[in-house]
């Protein structure tokens, strides 16, 4: 009986609760001190400079940290595990294939649900002129940020890095990818016994960066209460009510790209149940949320699909890197949606083909937009100019941009892990029946404490990967 309770006592409240109740903390307090004295009282900055903002500040920092090594590592432990390079091109061009389908959806998606509602035509002249004043500064940035970023032949030819540690100081992904996809790659084609040690050192790195991760989760419920603070102490409501309209379509949006086209493309090309995926993936899509950011969760979506879900190392670390870059389905119809909204802000018309334009364009650029925090924008101003809707419209959504982030990254960071049990059962490495039975989980989602383990990452057992396999 002391046992039991001992035990009990140890567990403790799991840290995605932990994470879900700083979240509530912070935007409840972050918008009652913005409904009482303010977003711009002197005591509400102080709290966000010197306070909130550090501690969410540090957070994200502490996850951006181990992103370069981790995705390297992964990588190339994935390809080395694959063993055959015919087996990587085979897998390759199915993620690719599945990104590219899946991200045209979500943007059919959002086009259809914004030209239903037209959330442009409810904003009125002098509710535009009045947050294109607000926010002028910022949007004069993304403007800036636009015209000294491009994305064309020039994107495909960088992803061929010149300099792999240059990549890794300007988190340059891509670049990274593909010298860790060369890197395992190559160590195939090595004798036996040197590849096993360098695959031996590359294991070592993974976890040491996974033990990391732990470190960083244990401050994950403060960095998200600063983070949701500092926000909704900033803005409040008052942009909620003028743009409720756009932000509900874009919500409603993601909401069946999440439920509806996730759940029939689990059922029907994974052979899971949607409900217990959704029950296991929890932990990503909860970080996914409270960060905005698809690299900084990388981390919490490889640990949910390998001990979770029962995904094979090779391929988990092999889609979901890439998918964090490239697979950005949320992005996408975010895009998709501001875009139509902005041009009916402004009397814009656009026709169907010009809305299939727009739909490729958000396709294509989703893969060049960084998953950090409100990495999408800059890109976002390219495709604005392209069909003339004036660029400083990009204020009028900068308001609510870090709610929206939330969502569409959450989206995405879902849609890596959909991939990763797609691609797995196609290749006949995963199905269903390899779910970890609920006992050996280390609670929802592997983000809580159980006896013996720090954070989320138990049980420690890791499958072998022969690199010959």
């Amino acid at each position: 009986m002391s046992s039991a309770s001992n035990g009990h006592a140890r567990k403790g409240m799991p840290l995605h609760t932990k994470i879900l109740l700083g979240l509530l903390i912070g935007g409840l307090a972050g918008i009652a001190v913005n409904l009482t004295i303010g977003g711009t009282h002197p005591v509400v900055e102080g709290v966000n400079h010197y306070v909130a903002g550090p501690i969410g500040q540090i957070f994200l920092r502490l996850l951006f940290m181990i992103v370069v090594p981790l995705v390297f590592a992964s990588i190339a432990l994935g390809v080395a595990g694959l063993g055959d390079l015919k087996r990587v091109g085979r897998i390759g061009a199915k993620t690719l294939g599945f990104f590219l389908v899946s991200t045209a959806l979500s943007v059919v998606v959002g086009l259809v649900m914004v030209g239903i509602f037209k959330p442009g035509t409810r904003i009125t002249p002098e509710v535009r002129t009045q947050l294109l004043q607000t926010y002028a500064g910022d949007a004069a940035s993304r403007i800036e940020a636009a015209q000294s970023s491009t994305f064309g032949i020039e994107t495909l030819v960088n992803i061929v890095t010149r300099n792999p540690v240059r990549s890794a100081v300007e988190l340059d992904l891509l670049g990274i990818i593909f010298f860790g996809i060369v890197f395992g790659a190559a160590i195939t084609l090595i004798a036996a016994d040197r590849a096993r040690l360098m695959v031996g050192w590359l294991e070592a790195l993974n976890e040491i960066v996974l033990k990391i991760v732990d470190m960083a989760m244990k401050l994950a419920p403060y960095g998200v209460a600063g983070l949701v603070f500092g926000v909704t102490s900033r803005f409040g409501l008052t942009l909620l009510v003028p743009l409720s309209v756009y932000v509900t379509v874009v919500v409603l949006a993601l909401l069946v790209q999440m439920v509806v086209n996730y759940s029939w493309i689990l059922r029907l090309f994974a052979g899971i149940s949607p409900l217990t995926f959704f029950a296991r993936v929890r932990a990503p899509m909860i970080t996914a949320f409270s960060t905005s950011s698809s690299n900084g969760t990388l981390p919490t979506s490889i640990a949910a699909a390998e001990k979770n879900l029962g995904v094979p190392p090779q391929i988990a670390g092999f889609v979901l890197p890439l998918g964090a870059t490239m697979n950005m389905n949320g992005t996408s119809l975010f895009e998709g949606v501001t875009v139509i909204f902005l041009a009916q802000v402004f009397g814009i018309d656009l026709n169907l083909g010009q809305q299939a334009v727009v739909m490729l364009m958000c396709v294509i650029t989703a893969v060049g937009a960084a998953g950090v925090p409100g990495g999408s924008l800059p890109l976002l101003v390219g495709i604005l100019a392209m069909f003339r809707v004036p660029p400083e419209g990009i204020a009028l959504i900068l308001g609510v941009d870090r709610i929206l982030d939330m969502c569409r990254t959450t989206v995405n960071v879902t849609g890596d892990l959909v991939a990763t049990v797609v691609v797995g059962r196609s290749e006949k490495a995963w199905n269903a029946g390899m779910l970890p039975p609920p006992e050996l989980e280390a609670g929802e989602g592997r983000l809580d404490e159980t006896p013996g383990q720090q954070g989320y990452l138990a049980p420690e057992v890791e499958p072998v990967r022969d690199v010959r396999a």
